[in-house]
């Protein structure tokens, strides 16, 4: 996995935390889904680039 690939997987995954968090914290259900479509994001994004190293691996 490329490293900025990795550090912007982990960024979405980041950002969407926080969002799903402030989302909890202040009753915005938006914010909140919001949040969790961000870290569904970067989980595949992560996937990805897994799957990309596999196959370069041969």
């Amino acid at each position: 996995m490329g490293t900025d690939d990795k550090i912007d997987a982990k960024a979405d995954q980041l950002k969407g935390k926080v969002k799903e968090g402030v989302g909890a914290a202040t009753d915005d259900e938006g914010l909140e889904a919001e949040g969790q479509g961000d870290q569904a994001k970067g989980h595949l994004k992560e996937s990805v680039e897994k799957v990309k190293d596999i196959f370069k691996k041969d």
